[in-house]
């Protein structure tokens, strides 16, 4: 069984934000595969759709939590499903990459993604992979880091999502067996 999360902010007032990129991912890939409608999942302190990608089950999650706090969400299901670190993907954001960058990581630093740093905590490592999406961008500089990732994408960036999030998708499938 896998886990696929994608890192957001809750509650909807934050959809098209840039910190919301792992969302939106998520729900694409949702979209793609004709999983199962999201449904809230009081347990697991986020929204949860069940599917199958390749040969694997495949639980997705959104923690609808406060982004900083995404690792109480994603114990949850892990624990509840026993699903191992090596069977864990998640779509977030990245402030250190430009706008339309897309890499793969499967181990390494959270990168100042507070998100991500919760999930290393609670799981007691930083051995995950994910995918991440840049999200950086020349307005980067005109506004306090809290406001930039809250901000909303510009219409030139949202032409251009689902064409980033497709790269996103290519790359997890790569590295699901």
């Amino acid at each position: 069984m896998l886990l696929i999360i994608g890192l957001g902010n809750y509650p909807p007032r934050y959809k098209d934000t840039r910190h919301n990129f792992g969302f939106l991912a998520i729900e694409l890939l949702a979209q793609k595969y004709g999983l199962n409608p999201w449904k809230e999942e009081k347990k697991f302190f986020g929204s949860t759709a069940v599917g199958q990608i390749k040969s694997h089950k495949v639980i997705f999650l959104k923690p609808e939590t406060l982004m900083n706090l995404s690792g109480k969400s994603v114990l949850a299901v892990k624990q509840y499903y026993k699903i191992e670190k090596e069977n864990i993907y998640i779509f977030s954001d990245d402030l250190d990459q430009d706008f339309g960058a897309v890499r793969f990581r499967d181990k390494g630093s959270d990168g100042g993604q507070r998100g991500l740093r919760d999930i290393f905590q609670k799981l007691g490592t930083q051995e995950i992979q994910r995918i991440k999406f840049g999200i950086s961008s020349e307005y980067r500089s005109t506004m306090p880091t809290e406001q930039f990732v809250l901000s909303k994408f510009t219409s030139d960036e949202r032409k251009k999502l689902s064409g980033i999030i497709e790269q996103g998708i290519e790359k997890l499938l790569a590295h699901i067996d």
